[in-house]
């Protein structure tokens, strides 16, 4: 009995290692699926002060949620932000974050979806609009 259950746990020990020496390479396998982007007319706003307006290049993804970059997919938004992300969270709410040219992930908070601009997103102190 003790010999049995002895197989049986290097039997689970073995099977979760290939998982994980095989996960990596199923991955690699799996198709890309890489989301559309297109250009459209984008507003910034922070502290009452509008920070970029023109084109920038806007990324649907599921659920409404988005970002958006600079209209030809490489540099800056503005000052030191790559890109802005509209995460819905639940019907009409979204987090906003700005992702910085040194790597962070800026969090700039809670937002609502305009009910005069349906286009527009707004926070305390900041309002991210994409048409």
């Amino acid at each position: 009995m003790h010999m049995t259950l002895e197989i049986l746990r290097l039997r689970a020990a073995v099977a979760a290692s290939l998982v994980l020496l095989l996960a990596p390479a199923v991955l690699l396998a799996a198709p890309q699926v890489a989301a559309k982007s297109k250009l459209a007319s984008c507003r910034i706003v922070s502290e009452g002060a509008v920070k970029f307006s023109g084109r920038c290049r806007f990324t649907a993804e599921r659920g409404g949620s988005f970002h958006i970059g600079p209209a030809r997919g490489r540099g800056r938004l503005y000052g030191s932000i790559l890109s802005v992300s509209v995460t819905i969270v639940s019907r009409g709410v979204a987090e906003v974050r700005g992702l910085t040219s040194g790597g962070i992930n800026s969090r700039w908070g809670r937002a609502v979806r305009s009910k005069r601009d349906r286009a527009c997103w707004v926070g305390r102190g900041f309002s991210v609009c994409a048409r």
